[in-house]
């Protein structure tokens, strides 16, 4: 997480966020700018009436405001509140805070999911240079908690000047696409062991 980020912790706000609808609308308004109700639905796969209670909900925990009007401004335009958004499980959460925590992260991981799958799926179609440029992995490594901390603020950084926030598509070299950085830092957590199966050989 950056330095700058406003942690989470309003159950309502997340269980607001974790609306699957709900976050594909704030990737799009995040990645390409203000946007009608009509516009974000054909994104989210839902009509338009939809789109514009899922915006007034996001509205309402301060996800999204009001945008600067375009053309004639009869259309109500919406933005992505310019703030970076962490979220974090604690040991003092109360019970409510921490279910709404872990269904919001849970969320966001499906998110996550559903597009490094959707980019695996077309990896075959994308040009030599890209497909040589993306990377599916994992890596275990041996660290104290202080360099995983260590570890993560140094891909922080890596990341910051590349964000789509920070840097504009007439800032970027000719060529530029919207690409994705997951990172999962965390110690491994043990694995039960479910023991022998038990053969029976008279089964059918």
């Amino acid at each position: 997480m950056t330095r700058d980020s406003e942690w989470l912790s309003d159950p309502k706000a997340m269980r607001a966020l974790a609306h699957p609808a709900r976050l594909m609308i704030l990737d799009r308004l995040g990645v390409e700018g203000s946007a009608t109700a009509t516009e974000v639905a054909e994104i989210a796969g839902i009509t338009p009436s939809a789109a514009s209670y899922h915006l007034r909900m996001l509205a309402k925990y301060g996800f999204v405001e009001d945008a600067p009007p375009r053309g004639d401004g009869r259309e109500r335009l919406w933005q992505a509140v310019d703030k970076s958004l962490s979220v974090g499980v604690l040991p003092e959460d109360q019970p409510e805070v921490r279910a709404a925590k872990v269904s919001l992260m849970a969320a966001f991981r499906r998110e996550a999911n559903d597009e490094a799958n959707r980019a695996l799926s077309q990896v075959d179609q994308e040009p030599e240079d890209w497909r040589d440029a993306t990377q599916f992995g994992r890596t275990r490594i041996r660290v104290s908690a202080q360099e995983l901390a260590q570890l993560r603020d140094g891909i922080e950084k890596l990341i910051e000047p590349y964000r789509v926030r920070r840097r504009s598509e007439a800032e970027a070299p000719e060529g530029a696409r919207i690409s994705e950085v997951q990172v999962n830092l965390f110690p491994v957590a043990k694995r039960g062991v479910p023991g022998l199966p038990t053969e029976d050989h008279d089964a059918v």
